[in-house]
């Protein structure tokens, strides 16, 4: 009888000896893609295949085990065999690792596995858009959400039947949730198509949710929106979102923040700004100007000398910090005013300004005021 010496497995995998396990799962996944049986057609191309995915994945069963890997590397392949009980025996079948990789296989060709309509699955998060004033979003409010949403069905306890008794046994799959199918050389578990993986058909459903075993229904919420709390913000709510499939735990609510404009201020940080106009004596000589800030008018003093876009500051009239360090300013920038219809009188008195000052005289009329906005920028 003549024996046919086994190829090395790294050669049949086609990588180097210091592969990774990362590379050596890559390098199975390719060759079994390419050398699955049903993906040949004819006697002789598909036993070849059958052959040659035996040899691919007696070689990826000893390579993707640490301890069986290290015995081969040193003793060849009579030392992979120690302990070995053959098939998927002492590999990683069905625990992560081969059973990994097959199922990633069998997703590509046979469109997955497993009792999936049985599995609780996390509900969706859902997003609400929220546009607040420009005061509330300053100083915080108490918002009344209303959340459209899939709930759990509370008058069936989620199963869709209306009694226990409603539930019964599917005929398909004996109350398995799966199906077994020959695929090749080996056997296959798919989800039963009859009652989607769940091993029990509704006879008598749930008035209330028709089976569905959720309900579609608004619920009010009332969320805390924080002082100082700026646009693009978003808040989280956990478990406000939807409940999920089968009873399973309800995904998030997140509160996606937008502010209005306001006709007044605006906002930096935490400071709050706004333009006060006045006119160029009172900034030249100095003088109380009433300016509006969100708590009602107030009077400032403007300094005499006071320049264009000077800034000046009312402490703690700003927004908080939604850390509740500090809170910001009311930030007002000076826009000087120049008057642009003047008496005679008014402009006799601003020439002698002007030659008290060193200005030119050469220039009459609106030069000579254009000149005059240049000395408050």
């Amino acid at each position: 009888m003549v024996h046919v010496a086994k190829r090395d497995y790294y050669e049949t995998l086609g990588i180097d000896r210091s592969a990774s396990e990362d590379d050596v799962k890559k390098a199975f996944r390719k060759l079994a893609r390419q050398f699955h049986p049903d993906l040949h057609s004819g006697d002789h191309q598909k036993k070849t295949a059958e052959e040659k995915f035996k040899e691919i994945n007696e070689a990826y069963e000893i390579l993707s085990d640490q301890e069986k890997r290290k015995r081969y590397d040193m003793f060849g392949h009579a030392g992979a065999q120690q302990g070995a009980g053959g098939g998927f025996e002492g590999s990683d079948f069905g625990r992560g690792g081969f059973g990994d990789v097959f199922n990633d296989i069998f997703d590509d060709f046979f469109g997955g596995g497993g009792r999936r309509g049985q599995r609780a699955e996390r509900g969706n998060d859902l997003q609400y858009n929220l546009e607040l004033a420009f005061e509330e979003a300053v100083y915080g409010k108490e918002a009344k959400l209303k959340i459209p949403r899939w709930e759990h069905c509370q008058d069936c306890k989620g199963t869709g039947a209306r009694t226990a008794a409603g539930l019964k046994i599917c005929a398909t799959c004996k109350g398995v949730g799966q199906l077994r199918f020959q695929q090749g050389f080996f056997s296959i578990n798919r989800p039963c198509n009859q009652c989607e993986g769940a091993g029990q058909m509704i006879s008598d459903p749930c008035p209330a949710c028709r089976g569905r075993k959720r309900v579609y229904k608004e619920r009010m919420l009332s969320v805390s929106i924080p002082a100082g709390i700026e646009p693009g913000m978003r808040l989280r709510l956990a478990n406000e979102g939807e409940h999920g499939e089968n009873n399973g735990p309800p995904g998030d609510l997140y509160v996606a923040v937008s502010v209005k404009p306001h006709p007044v201020f605006t906002r930096k940080g935490n400071d709050i700004v706004c333009d006060v106009p006045v006119s160029f004596i009172t900034a030249a000589l100095g003088g109380k100007v009433e300016i509006p800030t969100l708590k009602g008018n107030t009077i400032i003093k403007v300094p005499a000398g006071t320049q264009h876009d000077k800034a000046l500051r009312l402490k703690g009239l700003g927004a908080p910090s939604l850390k509740g360090q500090d809170t910001g300013d009311q930030v007002m920038k000076i826009k000087i005013q120049i008057p642009t219809k003047l008496t005679a009188k008014q402009k006799e008195l601003l020439s002698e300004f002007a030659k008290e000052s060193g200005m030119s005289m050469d220039e009459e009329g609106d030069g000579f005021f254009d000149k005059m906005k240049t000395l408050f920028e």
